[in-house]
């Protein structure tokens, strides 16, 4: 534990919420001994059937049951914040959007094209307030587009690895310039390994490369209707993550890109991304992950938004607002995003951008920090691995947490 984030946690988000946080983590390891996590990537399983015979961990009908000992171990030798490469309250261009949003015609869906990646790439290297980026949009070769951002941008970066191309140019890269993290979901819910991506993250972690590891569990589906009930979800997967990686290799550099999200029943169940409760619980989830002393990357300053209207660019001035009142390692999407992550308008990046130039803490709206709800792991222990939205608890709580 990092004593003197603990004390600034303490006195940005008051000491009940920072107990509140302490507790997620408690259940999260909890989630890890007893619901465990599936598995059947076979160096992976090796890795853990090794501490099988320390009893830190059980293996089980292809679940991997990990104890609290084992994943201490391994916070342990999870490199910290300051020998990141990233400083603190960071923002990004980041994410992955399928489709550019045609500011000229204000219409989404278009498919983007390398001179968009390398357009955005620029912008992100001239703006002073942008960090680092990642991929922006996707293209369809990856190692084209990692050659992209790396000729075009010579800040941090993160892209994703899912093929040899991929990985052989990414192991180029870093070689060059260190300065680069590997994304991967290596966990979906409830609790189950990604084997579409295993393989990948077993050699991009052999490699020495960094891992960039999100989770994204959905309160109301995936996870429990509540703040703690759905960042215990989230921290369960990459608390995994990051345990694979440091019994593959001991000392790789770890990521927590935790990413929770709320369903929205006014939507029809689809995350909400604009509401002041979403930019609330990833920087919950950051102030968890700097308190452990784990570099950290979450989501915030994002609209509900299909277009670039006046209240999308309102959306980001009181994210962004609210990062810099709270405080943040390092952040993703608070720039070009529109509904749902699926469109990214330029034009809309270059806006934020300048928003976040100007905006101050001061501008933040006033919010009520949660609490432990004690509901949320009574949830889990009854649904397992099941799904939420039919809890109790989620009807319960609809329409009173998790609004503007």
């Amino acid at each position: 534990m990092n004593q003197a984030q603990i004390a600034k946690s303490q006195s940005l988000l008051g000491e009940t919420t920072v107990d509140m946080l302490f507790r997620v983590h408690q259940d999260a390891l909890w989630m890890l001994e007893n619901l465990g996590v599936g598995c059947k990537q076979p160096t992976i399983v090796e890795a853990f059937r090794r501490h099988e015979l320390l009893g830190e961990a059980y293996l089980y009908d292809n679940r991997i049951y990990l104890t609290r000992d084992l994943v201490e171990k391994c916070l342990a030798t999870t490199p910290g914040i300051d020998d990141f490469f990233v400083p603190r309250n960071s923002f990004f261009v980041g994410g992955t959007a399928p489709y550019l949003y045609d500011d000229a015609k204000g219409e989404g869906g278009v498919m983007p094209r390398p001179e968009d990646v390398a357009r955005i790439a620029r912008i992100a290297d001239q703006s002073s307030i942008v960090a680092g980026m990642g991929r922006g949009v996707k293209l369809k070769f990856e190692e084209e587009q990692i050659g992209i951002l790396d000729q075009n941008c010579r800040k941090p970066l993160y892209f994703a690895v899912t093929t040899p191309e991929a990985l052989a140019k990414a192991k180029d890269v870093w070689n060059r310039r260190p300065n680069v993290m590997i994304v991967f979901c290596l966990t979906r819910p409830p609790l189950e390994v990604n084997e579409n991506f295993s393989d990948m993250f077993v050699q991009v972690v052999q490699a020495g490369l960094p891992v960039f590891i999100s989770a994204m569990p959905l309160a109301g589906i995936s996870a429990p209707f509540c703040y703690n009930g759905v960042l215990a979800a989230t921290h369960a997967e990459v608390l995994f993550g990051i345990c694979v990686a440091q019994l593959l290799k001991p000392g790789a550099v770890c990521v927590h890109g935790g990413f929770p999200t709320i369903a929205d029943p006014r939507v029809e169940y689809n995350p909400n991304y604009g509401l002041i409760s979403h930019q609330i619980l990833n920087l919950l989830m950051a102030h968890l992950n700097m308190m452990l002393d784990l570099p950290s990357i979450q989501s915030a300053g994002t609209t509900n938004e299909e277009h670039p209207t006046e209240k999308a660019f309102q959306d980001a001035r009181r994210g962004q607002a609210l990062c810099k009142k709270y405080g943040f390692h390092m952040i993703r999407h608070p720039f070009a995003f529109l509904r749902l992550l699926v469109d990214f308008s330029i034009a809309k990046m270059e806006k934020c951008i300048e928003i976040a130039q100007n905006v101050s803490a001061d501008e933040a709206p006033d919010v009520q920090m949660p609490v432990y709800d004690e509901r949320a792991m009574e949830s889990v222990q009854k649904i397992g691995l099941g799904f939420y939205l039919n809890d109790p608890l989620t009807t319960a709580n609809f329409g009173k947490i998790f609004v503007d």
